[in-house]
């Protein structure tokens, strides 16, 4: 069986790790203001709703 001369420097592990991360993709939740999707503890970008508030206020598209 083949086994390595030397040993991967830490710049290569890394750069072979950081791969997993980018495979996971934000989960999203449904607003409960307007149904759209939306990442959790964040505005959302349809009806600026957080938490049951407005606080973002959206304009019209149109």
């Amino acid at each position: 069986m083949g086994v390595p001369k030397r040993k991967p420097s830490r710049s290569r592990q890394r750069m072979r790790r950081a791969y997993n991360s980018v495979l996971t993709l934000p989960q999203l939740s449904v607003c409960p203001q307007c149904s759209a999707p939306y990442v959790p503890h964040r505005v959302c970008p349809a009806c600026g709703f957080y938490r049951g508030r407005q606080v973002v206020t959206v304009k019209v598209q149109g």
